[in-house]
């Protein structure tokens, strides 16, 4: 059996190939992206490893009390420092001085927008040497004094800077312009991965993110010999011990690369998502082939249960077959996902952070998985063919045609999937009425869809003469041959059924996708429009940032500019949850606000009177005149507020609405506003005006000036990663797709040898045998894309459903282009995966055709 086992193999090899591709793209996309992820968080503890390699520990100042406050502690000083010194084992003392500044580029753009880690600033603190050895200088000199600034070299090449040029940039507040004097190298792996580093003199760093005299972190070498951790508990001792704490070296570093780590895990994610897609999608294909491939062979098998085969012999022969297939595959696909690991930094990094430097770390992990995964997935997908293929009798030998299914058996499949059918559909129509976004309803939700997509799968053979009928109307009017291929497309609904579920899936997600995709950018759309009453709004890109009162009265100033109503943003706890609280100027609310009242207004707010969202007052049981029992911000008690209105849900008024001066008592930054709404002379914006607004907060890069469209476009930023694997969805279920299809055709050539034989002996010519295997093709592909479709579609309305729970303005909306672009995709690919069994039959000779089938 082993020996017959192999030789199958051997003589089925083309069309297995095609098998093992399907496989190879699934175990390339698994293998790569644990190698990637193995990689990078080897290049990352590397990174951070040498960040702390002549550190032996470290004392930073403990956080600070609660409070509207980002200083850290000032008990670090020169003092702390010689007492340091003096403690055993201490080679070395050296402080310093850290925070976080934002560079702009010479659009006024920030150079990177992400979080305060990757904008570090520093002090320059040189030793008796007159040099910091942690800043190596490369070009020019360390800044002196506070006109004078220095940065890496990877950030004056993201900003184009040059010595002598003027940087502008911002720490908290108004923008302040630097001489750029110097440029130097740094190991720090968060300036590596992609972020930006300025230093300042000792004096202005200590002014900017400390005090004078004070230091935000000291570091400590240790002598040859002593332990890290033993050095900490001493240095741990002569700190005071609410204010300061010693952290090693090793420690630190542990805690940095994991931090960085974590940066890369969405990366992953994207690639396994795409690997689970083309392993489920490929098994339908491999379904697909050993069914076939079992059919053909119905006299060897027969014949070997006659000659004393058993039928475990037989599922093993099949079972063994797969498992080799499946193992060439996942050779073959890991050596790929090596090659897609090593390139996946560059493509990562062309539009994100840069990723660190390092070798390809190729641990076991993404061996087991690329082998468990594409044997596993083979030898599951080929279990029921090989059962399949022990129940045929010896005497099925003796009969010149296939078997048909049994009758009983396709009223079991119809129960079955009718069933199912019927669990999933009313699960995700009871689900309509709910429009509750909870993690539960979405997980009946993903429960429904997958339920769905089973039943279709159960129920496509069923499905595939009605179908096809209806559809083979288009084809019918290519006359004869039309029909033939028709009829081809019927003679086996199993076979063309199980041909076209690659399709169906991959359309369906594709199509369900790009509605959810399309209805809720539609709905933010109509959001910004309808919750905002303002043409500009100008933000802070972190909350700690504020909004200085001369930043609005310059804009208010501005030309152009009829109403300039600055918000301030803080928390508001309540009921043990923590919202989100807007102030403003209530005479300003109609003039940049489009606030729906269901009860009250704003008119009334002041001290101790606060409006609540529709959402927060229904969950309190609240009404205009009752009163809630809330704390608003860190640095206040509990205290009660009169509910003066309740509005419609706002995403710009956020979950409660107050008075400013209250609000700004208790904001992330006291004093100072978060947001700026602008309401133009003419109710409209222009870039003239947007450049004036720009000039008016000075070019700070801490500050964005975004109009309706750019709101929407941020509001929406998810729907960009959405559409990416849409289409990356889409392409991989068409490729496999076609795969099928070439398969399944090249099969049915091969049986059809003495058909196709007698059509061309009665006068067909090879152009209409290509024309047949190719409407074939298309016939299978529309019967694919249409059930796809009517799935991905009510699957998308019953999710979408949902979405009104936190997001009120969203109805359905058919992205009509986007659809019909899947259906002529799929019907191009259907169209060109005919193209080489077309060919192939078309060649075949009349006299030789009937000669040898």
């Amino acid at each position: 059996m082993l020996r017959t086992t192999l030789r199958n193999l051997l003589a089925h090899q083309a069309r297995l190939a095609m098998t093992a591709l399907a496989i190879c793209l699934g175990v390339a996309f698994v293998s790569g992206t644990l190698v990637f992820a193995d990689s990078s968080a080897a290049a990352y503890r590397a990174a951070a490893s040498k960040d702390f390699a002549d550190v032996a520990v470290t004392v930073t100042p403990k956080d600070p009390p609660s409070g509207p406050t980002n200083r850290p502690s000032t008990v670090l000083d020169d003092a702390l420092a010689r007492t340091l010194a003096g403690v055993p084992g201490v080679a070395a003392v050296r402080p310093s001085v850290d925070g976080s500044a934002v560079l702009a580029a010479a659009d006024g753009t920030p150079l990177r927008t992400g979080a305060s880690w990757a904008n570090l600033a520093a002090g320059y603190l040189p030793g008796k040497d007159g040099k910091d050895p942690r800043y190596p200088l490369v070009k020019g000199h360390a800044p002196r004094n506070s006109d004078e600034l220095a940065v890496d070299a990877g950030t004056a090449a993201a900003g184009r800077f040059a010595l002598g040029d003027t940087v502008r940039l911002a720490t908290d507040g108004p923008v302040m312009t630097k001489r750029l004097v110097g440029i130097v190298a740094t190991r720090d792996s968060r300036v590596t991965a992609g972020g930006t580093l300025a230093l300042f003199d000792a004096a202005t760093a200590q002014r900017l993110f400390a005090s004078p005299g004070h230091y935000t972190g000291i570091d400590l070498s240790a002598t040859p010999g002593t332990d890290q951790a033993v050095l900490a508990d001493r240095v741990g001792a002569v700190l005071p011990a609410d204010r300061a704490e010693a952290v090693s070296g090793a420690a630190q570093a542990a805690q940095q690369a994991g931090y960085l780590d974590t940066l890369t895990r969405g990366y992953t994610k994207v690639p396994l998502v795409f690997a689970g897609v083309s392993l489920f999608i490929g098994s339908f294909l491999i379904v697909n082939t050993f069914t076939m491939l079992v059919t053909r062979r119905t006299r060897e098998i027969a014949l070997l249960r006659a000659i004393g085969a058993t039928r475990r012999q037989v599922v093993r022969s099949v079972l063994v077959e797969a498992a080799l297939v499946g193992c060439a595959a996942s050779v073959v696909g890991f050596l790929l996902g090596v090659g897609l690991a090593a390139v996946l930094p560059d493509l990562l990094s062309a539009g994100a952070d840069a990723l660190p430097d390092g070798p390809l770390v190729i641990g076991p992990r993404p061996v087991v998985a690329a082998l468990g995964v594409g044997v596993g997935v083979t030898v599951l997908a080929a279990w029921l063919p090989s059962r399949r293929a022990a129940r045929i009798a010896p005497l099925e030998a003796m009969r010149a045609t296939a078997q048909v299914p049994s009758r009983t058996r396709s009223r079991v499949r119809g129960a079955v999937g009718l069933a199912l059918l019927a669990l999933g559909g009313g699960l995700l129509v009871s689900l309509t009425g709910a429009k509750d976004a909870s993690v539960e309803n979405l997980q009946s939700a993903l429960l429904g869809c997958g339920l769905l997509a089973v039943s279709m799968i159960v129920l496509a053979p069923l499905l595939a003469a009605p179908v096809i009928r209806l559809t083979g109307r288009l084809t019918g009017r290519f006359g004869v041959v039309g029909r033939l291929a028709r009829e081809n497309a019927l003679r086996d609904p199993r076979r063309t059924a199980a041909t076209a579920s690659a399709l169906m899936i991959s359309t369906a997600l594709v199509s369900g996708l790009a509605v959810i995709g399309n209805s809720t950018g539609q709905a933010l759309d109509r959001q910004a429009a309808a919750g905002l009453g303002a043409d500009y709004v100008i933000s802070t890109r972190t909350p700690t940032t504020g909004i200085d009162p001369a930043t609005v009265d310059r804009v208010s100033g501005t030309s152009g500019v009829r109403t300039a109503a600055a918000l301030a943003d803080s928390t508001l706890f309540t009921g043990g949850q923590v919202r989100q609280v807007s102030g403003i100027d209530p005479n300003a609310v109609d003039a940049v606000l489009r606030l729906r009242f269901l009860s009250g207004s704003a008119r009334d707010l002041g001290p101790g009177r606060i409006a609540l969202s529709d959402s927060l007052a229904r969950e309190h049981g609240l009404h205009a005149g009752d009163r809630l029992t809330a704390r608003m911000g860190l640095g206040q008690g509990f205290q009660q507020y009169t509910v003066v209105g309740v509005y419609q849900d706002n995403p710009i008024a956020r979950d409660a609405l107050g008075a400013r001066a209250q609000v700004q008592k208790s904001g992330f930054r006291p004093g100072s506003a978060q947001r700026i709404l602008v309401r133009t002379d003419d109710g409209a914006a222009s870039a003239n005006l947007a450049g004036r607004l720009r000039t008016a907060v000075g070019d700070n890069p801490l500050l964005k000036v975004q109009d309706r469209a750019a709101l929407v476009r941020e509001a929406a930023g998810t729907l960009g990663d959405l559409l990416t694997v849409m289409y990356g969805l889409l392409v991989i279920g068409l490729l496999i797709c076609a795969l099928g299809i070439v398969n399944t055709l090249a099969m049915s050539v091969s049986e059809r040898t003495r058909e196709i034989g007698v059509l061309r002996a009665l006068g067909m010519d090879r152009a209409g045998i290509r024309r047949m295997i190719r409407l074939e093709a298309l016939t299978v592909a529309a019967f694919g894309t249409l059930l796809g479709l009517a799935g991905g579609v009510f699957g998308a309305w019953a999710v979408g459903a949902l979405a009104n729970g936190a997001l009120a303005q969203y109805s359905l909306a058919l992205p009509w282009g986007t659809l019909l672009l899947v259906v002529l995709l799929s019907l191009v690919v259907g169209a060109a995966a005919a193209v080489v069994p077309a060919r192939r039959a078309a060649r075949l000779s009349p006299l030789q055709a009937v000669a040898d089938a």
